[in-house]
């Protein structure tokens, strides 16, 4: 059995170095790829993370399985050339966040099917979230840390049955590592202005390991919570609209002096995009050795593709028939369905207009397997491969990307282009985690 390498963030940190990992929270195929890519070229380990609303027992709405999600990321990966030993796939905010209208007894056995498909789908890195309530739970009264490590525990147990059942199948089976603790929005980022956002307290962070540490315990599960490497906490980070909230680290200072009392955990950060490269070091320099992303990978793609096609707009002047329309094609479909950004939006008529194209919450990502964004997709690649990407337009709209076609470093063809894109938002997070050191 192979040790998960995982475990080698906690011992780098413990021995002084900065060394952390960026977790990659999406399905897109262009972050994807780029993700892989990056680890080709650097010959290092990558982590992507899939969350209970994307990818469940029952397709999630993404569509897929853990299963299914394995799989699709393996066959990118084969395609790119990228060694699936370098790749960790991870579940987050796993237990019942998605069936929370129903009782515990019930929506309990929702998440224990669903952590157990991910544990044998082999998922290696497995973030326990219970911090929701469910319908039966009092809504008037603060659920528990007690009542949340309880229901964690139990999870916990299904995973190592689950990791029991995957080793008679593949003796060699990486044993996952988890996460535990709950200090940020609902999965798919915050739905006001994020003023309330607090540090975690440092009593609050110690409580929550040793109730989690008292319930795996209980059960017998000592193995298992030595394979716990991290918890979430909030220390003070968070995306929204117009950007982010930027890391304070002296107004975190306490929270973060407060991990080296724990000589087998780190800091799991979610939320970090969009903070600058130098905030994104401090981080993983204070204890954070897990930094989540997924809205700064997909804006940057959302970027790229409309940097395409105000591209194809000039090139195709005077030839508005012929071209994709993909911006007003994007705009029709997340009116006719507004449900994944009318919550996350506000603002008048025209506000709303410019969120929907370029708040940093990027709700627009929901929209992108829409068929009919899919199409004008495919068209506007197919017009720029035809006539050929003019250097001009994109030196205007891609300068990066345009003295690397002029370097011979970069294809001037539509998906390359929106990779490249991805990776320079990649190549922020490599610089602040130093993860080829793992």
């Amino acid at each position: 059995m192979a040790e998960n390498t995982l475990k080698n963030i906690v011992k780098k940190q413990k021995s002084g170095q900065s060394v952390g990992i960026y977790s990659a929270c999406s399905s897109n195929p262009f972050v994807i790829e780029a993700v892989l890519e990056k680890a080709r070229d650097d010959n290092a380990v990558c982590l992507i993370e899939s969350t209970a609303n994307q990818v469940d027992q029952n397709g999630g709405y993404s569509g897929m399985t853990p299963k299914d999600f394995k799989e699709f990321v393996l066959a990118k990966a084969a395609e790119i050339g990228t060694d699936p030993k370098l790749i960790y796939l991870g579940g987050d905010h796993l237990g019942p966040l998605t069936v929370q209208n129903l009782p515990e007894k019930e929506a309990m056995a929702y998440a224990r099917q669903l952590v157990h498909d991910y544990v044998k789908a082999g998922f290696t890195k497995i973030h326990i979230d219970t911090s929701m309530k469910v319908a039966d739970d009092d809504p008037n009264v603060r659920l528990s840390d007690e009542t949340i490590a309880r229901r964690g525990a139990e999870l916990a147990q299904v995973c190592e049955e689950a990791y029991q059942e995957l080793k008679k199948e593949n003796p060699d089976a990486v044993r996952p590592v988890y996460i535990v603790g709950s200090e940020v929005p609902i999965p798919g980022g915050a739905t006001g202005d994020n003023s309330g956002m607090q540090v975690t307290k440092v009593e609050d962070f110690k409580n929550t390991v040793a109730t989690f540490e008292k319930a795996f315990k209980d059960k017998g599960l000592d193995t298992t919570w030595a394979d716990v490497i991290g918890v979430v906490v909030q220390p003070g980070v968070e995306e929204k609209d117009a950007g982010c909230t930027e890391y304070d680290r002296a107004k975190a200072k306490e929270l973060m002096a407060s991990i080296k009392d724990f000589d087998n955990l780190v800091f799991e950060g979610h939320s970090t995009d969009y903070q600058t490269k130098y905030k994104l070091r401090e981080l993983v320099e204070d204890g954070v050795g897990i930094l989540k992303v997924g809205p700064a990978l997909t804006y940057a793609a959302r970027e790229a593709l409309f940097a395409l096609a105000y591209m194809e707009e000039m090139m195709f002047h005077g030839r508005e028939d012929e071209a994709s329309h993909f911006i007003d094609t994007l705009e029709k479909a997340m009116l006719k369905n507004p449900k994944n950004w009318a919550k996350h939006y506000h603002g008048n008529e025209d506000e709303l207009w410019f969120k929907r194209k370029f708040s940093f919450s990027d709700r627009s990502r929901y929209y992108m397997p829409d068929p009919d964004v899919q199409a004008a997709m495919k068209k506007l690649f197919a017009n720029l491969e035809k006539e050929g990407v003019n250097l001009a337009v994109l030196s205007q709209f891609m300068p990066i990307q345009y003295t690397k076609v002029r370097e011979g470093k970069l294809e001037a063809k539509p998906e390359e282009l929106i990779k490249d894109r991805v990776k320079n938002t990649i190549d922020e997070y490599l610089y602040a985690s130093h993860q080829d050191e793992l």
